[in-house]
């Protein structure tokens, strides 16, 4: 834009405005001076103006106006770690040269009350003062124009006839902001291998190029085919088993009801029959066959376990395994029976190796551990589907190197994790835990001739290793357990003691079957072997307490939950032998044929709660028994009357028989 030269133009100053009284004065003082005065405005003339040429006034001088500020300094930079170079810095040229707050308001607005809700108040007045400065001063109007004029006629709509009252709105803004700091970014980087290379080469022509499309689309139409049949056969499979799913507890119902009506005298013997000739036959009892369970596509298989469901006592499971070859490796089988059915079972479960034992969870009645004649041990999950275990020990894992004879749940750890052990014939006696979705194996103890060692020490590896056939823990001191083998001794062992025995029994002269605890008592066990013979133990006497010869090999034997002095065991003969040390000391009160005598008993177990045990044999049969009233008669005392009932009355039962034993074994060192 051109400018005139400015050492030589007038200068003006922009000067307040003033009111009309005091503009007169000025224009009429400023007039003496003949001077050109403009409304607001003063002219001043240099006092000592230069003489300039007409053509040098008319000279005009060229500036240019730029956006940048020639003080802002522009060679600043930062160094950027992200880039790792230096980068300018942008610097701001804007200048303010003037700043003014003010207050808009919309001159659409209808009424003053909106207006002075959002504006401020003016010099600290109020309505109230306003209304009664204007009730002070009361307006006087007079007849012309002068009175039109001096005062302005309100209107009903007018901001000045409305006045309103109430709170003023106030609104406040805080605003908050934070600063995190920015750190810089690295690089991380990792060397690998090279991949490896190799050169390739081919001809093709048009005919190879030609065959190659067509056999791929050749494949691509098979595997559409195969898509659209599977896809029929799954929707009539799906079809059926939602069909059969939807029935199926139904169909379960009906075929426990016609069960029942089926065999309905067994069920009424089983609830109701107490057989009345116990009176005439003294002291001793019999055994009343119940039901016989079995399964039709079970063949040539022998049962090698049992035990009874802790939370629904109508249920146990059966382990099954080849009848004497064990080395063969045939499939095995684990099922489920219940009392409400014995035609079928509930559950089924093929294994690809022998069961040889089981155990399931006394809190998490749906969890079954087994072991198997590979080596492995396995969980199985009874409330999902399919046949495969939700845990199983691999070599990785730690699995067995032989047949896994015992397996026994544990309390639960620190974690609430379901924990078990078991013991194998590689000497080995394991704690596995059930972590997620993987088993997690600790070496307790390793047997040997010379003695036991825990896990790691090479030296151990070296001894001839002892095959352990059985153990049990103690019923209230899990730390403490059991355990038999093959040669015949029974050693008593702690978790606390992992490198040593505390105790060592010269059981039998063959190996031992089973070794179990008193349920009540927690001193006393019980043992039985294939050198025929059964004994009680008191744990912390190396010598038996009870000695009974049964004539034959002894396959099993178990505690009655009922009563401290009562237990059973079964002979390869096919009997059953019943004892009450309470009643007789010396003989059974019951020994009974339940199968023909060319098939063995394997395995015996009492219910907890009802008055029936459980026989299974090498024909993988079950049968079911139940005691008569001589076998489970209440104990009384010198007068006819009946003891007291309890844990305590049975520990003080049975060691009243033991205190006589022991008094007399006493004599007879001292004689």
């Amino acid at each position: 834009m051109a400018l005139p030269n400015k050492k030589f133009a007038a200068a003006g100053r922009k000067k307040a405005p003033e009111s009309k009284t005091q503009k007169a004065v000025s224009l009429k003082k400023d007039e003496d001076d003949s001077a050109e005065r403009t409304d607001g405005w003063k002219i001043t003339k240099l006092t000592d103006p230069l003489e300039m040429k007409e053509k040098e006034q008319k000279e005009e001088i060229t500036r240019i106006l730029t956006t940048k500020n020639p003080h802002a300094p522009d060679n600043i930079v930062h160094y950027s770690f992200k880039e790792g170079a230096f980068k300018p810095v942008t610097v701001d040229h804007m200048a303010v040269h003037f700043v003014m707050e003010g207050n808009l308001v919309d001159k659409n607005w209808e009424s003053e009350a909106q207006r002075r809700t959002f504006l401020p108040e003016e010099n600290g007045s109020t309505d109230e003062e306003d209304d009664e400065e204007k009730a002070k001063t009361p307006a006087t109007p007079d007849d012309g124009d002068e009175a039109e004029e001096g005062v302005e006629e309100e209107r009903p709509d007018s901001v000045d006839s409305k006045s309103v009252k109430g709170p003023k709105l106030k609104i406040t803004l805080i605003e908050r902001a934070t600063q995190v700091q920015h750190y810089p970014l690295r690089d991380k980087s990792c060397q690998k291998e090279p991949p490896l290379f190799c050169n390739f080469s081919a001809t093709a022509n048009q005919w190879e190029i030609h065959d190659a499309y067509t056999e791929e689309l050749q494949k691509l139409e098979k595997s559409k085919q195969r898509a659209v049949s599977g896809a029929k056969d799954g929707d009539s499979t799906a079809k059926k088993g939602n069909d059969i799913s939807r029935v199926a507890r139904v169909a379960k119902i009906v075929e426990r009801m016609l069960h029942q009506n089926m065999f309905d005298d067994i069920a009424q013997d089983f609830k109701y029959f107490e057989d009345a000739s116990d009176e005439f036959r003294g002291q001793e009892g019999t055994l009343l066959p119940l039901w016989k369970f079995h399964y039709s596509k079970v063949k040539r298989l022998s049962v090698t376990a049992l035990c009874w469901n802790k939370k629904y006592q109508d249920l146990f499971g059966v382990g099954m395994g080849p009848v004497d070859d064990f080395s063969t490796q045939q499939n095995g089988m684990m099922v489920f029976y219940t009392l409400k059915n014995s035609t079928f079972p509930e559950y089924i479960y093929p294994t690809r190796s022998s069961v040889l034992c089981l155990d399931i969870h006394a809190q998490q009645s749906h969890l079954v551990v087994v072991g198997l004649y590979d080596g492995c041990v396995a969980v199985y999950n009874l409330r999902k589907k399919g046949l495969e275990p939700v845990y199983e020990s691999t070599a990785e894992t730690g699995k067995h190197t032989d047949p896994v004879w015992q397996v026994r749940w544990q309390d639960d750890d620190m974690a609430h994790n379901p924990n078990f052990c078991s013991l194998s014939a590689d000497g080995r006696v394991v704690s596995w835990t059930l972590v997620k979705n993987e088993l997690v194996h600790r070496d307790i103890i390793l047997l040997s001739a010379n003695g036991a060692f825990a896990k790691g020490p090479e030296e151990a590896q070296q001894l001839s290793q002892v095959c352990g056939t059985s153990f049990d823990f103690h019923k209230q001191a899990q730390y403490l357990y059991l355990v038999g083998t093959e040669e015949g001794k029974i050693h008593k062992c702690s978790k606390m003691y992992s490198s040593q025995f505390l105790e060592t029994y010269n059981a039998h002269s063959m190996p031992v079957e089973a070794v179990k605890w008193n349920y009540f008592h927690p001193e006393i066990f019980i043992s039985c072997s294939s050198d025929w013979t059964v004994k009680i133990w008191d744990h912390s006497i190396i010598s038996p307490m009870f000695t009974f010869d049964l004539g034959t090999a002894v396959s099993d034997v178990a505690w009655a939950p009922y009563s401290s002095t009562v237990f059973a065991a079964v002979t390869i003969d096919g009997k059953v032998h019943v004892f009450d040390l309470n009643v007789n000391k010396y003989e059974p009160i019951c020994q009974q044929q339940v199968v023909a005598k060319r098939t063995k008993l394997t395995r015996v177990d009492f219910n907890p709660i009802e008055p029936i045990l459980i026989v299974g044999d090498d024909r993988s049969y079950v049968t079911s028994l139940k005691l008569s009233p001589n076998l489970r008669k209440a104990t009384k005392g010198e007068k006819g009357q009946e003891l007291p009932k309890g844990p305590e009355a049975e520990v003080a039962k049975l060691e009243k028989l033991l205190s006589s034993l022991r008094d007399h074994s006493s004599k007879a060192t001292e004689w």
